[in-house]
């Protein structure tokens, strides 16, 4: 590979997969923007990191909605009095730190070079509501 390509391959990687700009790429690789622009033209860079990007926030919701089906399923096998299969509350549980790490995903994603440390409040009422089943007015009068 001469370094033509080289440096073309990792405009496009830096573009696609870390969410930088042109002005970012062509300083850090000491290239023109003009030419990193061509690039980007030339090789539909734009189309490929939406590519990505759909690619990644599909698998998401694949885990989120698994996550919900089996938390409704164990729900469903309690209210019935049936034993819980420890092997899908293990998977659930195993499930739920995973949404931090998503959500730090997204946070990268929406806002490169900004990351959010952490659960908000309204992290934890989305999974309370839409996972766990616990709905704004449950948790009021728990308190």
């Amino acid at each position: 590979m001469n370094s033509k390509q080289y440096l073309m391959n990792e405009a496009e990687r830096l573009y696609i997969y870390e969410f930088r700009n042109i002005e970012d790429i062509a300083k850090q690789l000491h290239l023109g923007s003009k030419t990193v622009y061509t690039w980007k033209q030339k090789g539909d860079w734009t189309n490929k990191r939406k590519k990505f990007l759909k690619s990644k926030q599909c698998f998401h919701e694949e885990i989120y909605e698994f996550a919900r089906k089996l938390m409704k399923g164990i729900v469903e096998d309690m209210e019935a009095g049936e034993k819980i299969d420890t092997g899908r509350m293990y998977a659930f549980c195993r499930l739920i730190p995973m949404f931090t790490k998503v959500k730090t995903y997204e946070d990268i994603v929406k806002k490169p070079g900004k990351v959010s440390k952490g659960l908000t409040p309204e992290l934890i009422a989305q999974i309370e509501e839409e996972v766990l089943g616990i709905t704004p007015d449950v948790r009021n009068e728990e308190q």
